[in-house]
């Protein structure tokens, strides 16, 4: 059996069909790339007993013509995401060991149409980085260039497709973690709409943020994906009642588009030379396809970041005080009192960029400063969608970078939390507005690392995003 990387589940499941292949082969091939590629450390766990059980059991269903839609993808889950039975840590020793009791509906939902999940991958801790470095279980290597970072916070997730050590995977993005990493590996990372897909059983950083987003290396898997993930969920309250459209049927769309590029991001002083040639050629490629471009402001810029982290370490600060050594996770055995356990054991379980954010996020919500800080941050993010809104009535896209530069070397910016927060400039408009997003690659630079490109729509107009994707991609391949 000769395997190459194989880039689509289409492909795979022609493949199946005709003989050529088949599951249980395709699982011990992905097996084997994740052991000789155990130097990027983009797995926290693989699950071999359970993914190779599931496996013969999809194939059985595959042989007998009722498998589902995902029949043939082979996927990793971020170390976030609920799965019962196995360990969820969200990368921390908080919760080294946790054995999750249910799974969360992405779980659910991917393994009801016969996806098998080979295993858990590293993130930053609590999903908080840009980097993967803050994990407790190392940084994750780019497979482009090992002395380099993979992206965060859900770098293992980017990698393992960027290695071909799973076909796909699924993220958490915050403030761009699925986006940034895969901007950093070559890879497609979209981020769908604020609750277009439930959150349940997904271990949260930031409430009105987090969302769970997909890794590939086709646009049409980010399609079936998002077409099994998405919809309404009993148990999740935030998430849409809206219909869930066919998006892998509608792909071909090939509709022209008004743009609008962001002239601000692309001006920054902050922007790599070759990332910002590679998007004026890109614009020069959609403009030959038809689509109309024109440059506009968003003088809003400088307030992202800072509105962002206010209200994401508030977010944090709430969602991360049930970590008391009390309940689960971490508990310090030393403590002489119950004041004493709950510092002793949230200064062992946590890390340095998840106590700098909890303290953050406690003193932006403290008496005194909550109207200061807080407040103000949720008056200035009302603003920036608002100002979002009034684009997207003019135009059908927005496009800007993804990140200022390409992967930078592991160890060079961890030490300065402002040079890290920064490098989420272009990422964090997305996710203060609830809007969907991808970062599509547009190759690499003389030093072989991966370049791309962002373009952000309306809420719930994830199939203009996925088809201009698709469009723009072939067209260019070709």
């Amino acid at each position: 059996m000769n395997l190459k990387k194989y880039s689509s589940l289409t492909e795979i499941q022609t493949l199946i069909d005709q003989k050529k292949l088949s599951l249980p082969e395709l699982l011990d091939y992905y097996f084997k790339q994740i052991e000789a590629h155990q130097h990027l450390n983009a797995f926290n766990e693989v699950f071999f007993y359970s993914a190779s059980e599931h496996a013969k059991q999809v194939q059985a269903k595959i042989d007998s013509g009722t498998a589902g839609k995902l029949a043939g993808m082979v996927i990793g889950i971020k170390d976030n995401i609920s799965y019962k039975d196995h360990i969820v840590t969200a990368s921390s020793k908080m919760l080294e060991g946790f054995v999750s009791p249910y799974s969360a509906t992405v779980v659910e939902r991917l393994i009801k149409e016969d996806a098998v999940i080979i295993g858990r991958l590293n993130c930053d801790e609590f999903a908080m980085g840009g980097s993967n470095e803050t994990s407790y279980y190392g940084p994750v290597s780019n497979a482009a260039d090992t002395e380099r970072v993979a992206g965060g916070s859900s770098g293992g997730s980017a990698v393992a497709v960027q290695a071909d050590l799973c076909l796909s995977a699924l993220g958490t993005d915050t403030g761009g973690s699925v986006r940034q990493p895969a901007a950093f590996c070559g890879c497609i990372g979209f981020k769908p709409t604020y609750g277009r897909i439930s959150r349940y059983g997904v271990i949260a950083y930031a409430s009105s943020f987090d969302q769970v987003g997909t890794i590939t290396s086709s646009v049409s898997d980010a399609a079936i994906l998002l077409e099994v993930l998405a919809g309404a969920d009993d148990y999740d309250s935030t998430v849409s009642k809206r219909e869930v459209p066919a998006y892998s049927a509608n792909l071909n769309n090939n509709s022209k588009k008004k743009i609008a590029v962001i002239r601000e991001t692309l001006e920054s002083e902050v922007l790599d030379p070759a990332i910002k040639n590679s998007i004026l050629d890109a614009i020069e490629r959609f403009k030959v396809q038809g689509h109309t471009v024109e440059y506009v402001s968003f003088d809003l810029l400088d307030y992202l970041v800072p509105a962002y982290y206010v209200l994401t370490t508030a977010e944090a600060s709430s969602n991360l005080s049930r970590y008391d050594g009390v309940h689960y996770g971490h508990r310090n055995l030393d403590a002489t009192n119950l004041n004493d356990l709950y510092k002793k054991s949230r200064a062992e379980g946590f890390g340095e960029e998840v106590k700098r954010r909890i303290l953050l996020g406690t003193f932006v919500l403290s008496a005194g400063y909550y109207d200061a800080y807080y407040q103000k941050a949720q008056q200035v993010r009302r603003l920036i969608r608002e100002k979002m809104e009034e684009m997207l009535k003019e135009f059908d896209v927005v496009l800007t970078p993804v990140t200022p530069t390409p992967a930078f070397k592991i160890g060079d910016n961890i030490d300065d939390p402002l040079v890290m927060y920064m490098a989420d400039i272009f990422t964090v408009l997305a996710s203060l507005t609830g809007i969907p997003a991808v970062a599509i690659p547009l190759g690499n630079n003389d030093e072989g690392l991966p370049l791309s490109i962002q373009l952000m729509t309306k809420h719930f107009r994830e199939e203009e995003l996925l088809s201009l994707s698709q469009t723009f991609l072939n067209e260019t391949l070709n």
